[in-house]
């Protein structure tokens, strides 16, 4: 007997598959957490519990990472990565506007989603964003350096595959959060066309500029994926907050979890504050003091 998604299949209409939704957990305002590449939704093991009494909590697994599908034809754009984000937000029926944070690859997944798709947003966060200018772009030579030293590494990540499950395996065991690094045979192709088409050929500074909700950035003063010149660039823009925190890398130990937790609130917490130059004559708003944790 054929079945009813066969049919509905056979038509066109049979529903279209999702993304993994890892936890859904908490009530009130919606946070959509997007975790980056070769990981999954562990990565935010240290925020959601800052969250869940008065937040609704969901984390998503990307593309091809974690429980969600891998599709064989996929090519892992950022356009799809988007696709399938927009699609699960979607199927999930969240009533009000949603604060939507993103991690690493994540976060420039999240800013993409919220350049095409602005509507019912509240605040956009983005944590630990691995962005990079084209070196072309660049005026700055020490900046400039920097930024095509990552991109070439990258590439020879992707080209040296033996090379990178081991260097994988190795740093993963040293980590605080269990496989919150992982790059196995099973999300090997995932990882390097996510690599090579969505963090070494990006628009994230056109992206970012192009959205209309605030936009706090998130990162610690560690952090070996940032280049200062990307954060000094990023910071003038008129929409973004850029938050600094010491004391802390790439992955979302607790003290960064203080922190994005506290830019979804809107509140200040460690970090300082980086926001863009005031215009003359205007002051800078006050900022309560604040306690290193």
């Amino acid at each position: 007997m054929t079945s009813l998604r066969g049919i509905l299949g056979s038509l066109g209409l049979a529903p279209r598959p999702v993304l993994h939704v890892a936890s859904d957990v908490g009530e009130g305002p919606a946070v959509v957490l997007v975790h980056g590449i070769a990981s999954s939704s562990v990565t935010f093991q240290n925020l959601v519990p800052l969250l869940e009494k008065d937040h609704r909590v969901i984390s998503i697994d990307i593309l091809g990472h974690g429980g969600s599908p891998a599709p064989a034809r996929a090519e892992y754009t950022i356009e799809e990565h988007v696709r399938w984000l927009q699609r699960t937000v979607r199927s999930l029926h969240i009533r009000g506007p949603i604060t939507i944070v993103g991690h690493s690859l994540g976060a420039l997944i999240v800013s993409r989603y919220a350049r095409v798709s602005p509507h019912d947003l509240e605040k956009v966060v983005l944590v630990s964003p691995p962005i990079y200018l084209h070196p072309d772009a660049i005026g700055d030579p020490v900046d400039r350096m920097a930024v095509g030293a990552y991109l070439r590494a990258y590439e020879y990540l992707r080209k040296h595959k033996e090379f990178t499950l081991k260097r994988a395996a190795t740093i993963g065991r040293l980590l605080p959060i269990r496989n919150v690094f992982e790059i196995t045979e099973a999300n090997w192709r995932p990882f390097v066309l996510s690599l090579e088409n969505c963090i070494e050929s990006q628009t994230t500074v056109t992206d970012i500029a192009a959205i209309p909700a605030p936009v706090e950035i998130v990162y610690g003063a560690l952090d070996q994926f940032i280049v200062p010149g990307s954060m000094k660039f990023i910071r003038n823009m008129r929409n973004v907050t850029v938050r600094r925190v010491d004391i802390s890398d790439h992955i979302v130990r607790r003290r960064l979890a203080r922190e994005v937790a506290a830019a979804i609130r809107g509140e200040q917490a460690d970090a300082a504050a980086e926001s863009p130059p005031q215009a003359p004559g205007r002051a800078a708003p006050s900022r309560a003091p604040v306690e290193a944790g």
